[in-house]
């Protein structure tokens, strides 16, 4: 067993997001692990750029109100508690609602993301979609 040292928290890049969004990286697994999990904190407004992951992601919802967006236009509205997985290749997007901060455990493995372009304003204002 193994107790991993903490990292400080990160900065995201600026081109591959919109708006201020923090990280701690949790895990970034070892061979032959391609293990990852980061905690984000978003912004209010805050997102990512259009993304896709080789092996698929899952986003765990820890405060606020998260968006996640697919290319067909529709905006899933996501609450703690909620889990959303992003099958491998479905390019998409996640963010903060603009009223309040967000905060998600974002999990994938391996490190083959493919960054897009910037989310424009008209994607991520689209009407919500809940899974309630």
């Amino acid at each position: 067993m193994e107790f991993i040292k903490p990292q400080s928290s990160s900065k995201a890049p600026a081109d591959w997001f919109t708006g201020d969004v923090w990280w701690d990286v949790v895990v970034a697994g070892q061979e032959p692990s391609r293990m990852r999990a980061n905690l984000v904190r978003f912004s209010p407004g805050a997102r990512t750029n259009w993304h896709t992951h080789a092996l698929g992601q899952t986003l765990h919802v820890v405060s606020g109100v998260a968006l996640i967006g697919t290319r067909d236009g529709t905006v899933f509205e996501a609450h703690p508690g909620e889990t959303v997985t992003c099958p491998p290749g479905e390019e998409h997007w996640h963010g903060a609602a603009p009223d309040r901060f967000m905060e998600h455990l974002a999990l994938w493995e391996g490190d083959a993301t493919t960054w897009a372009e910037p989310v424009t304003d008209d994607h991520y204002n689209a009407a919500r979609t809940t899974s309630r």
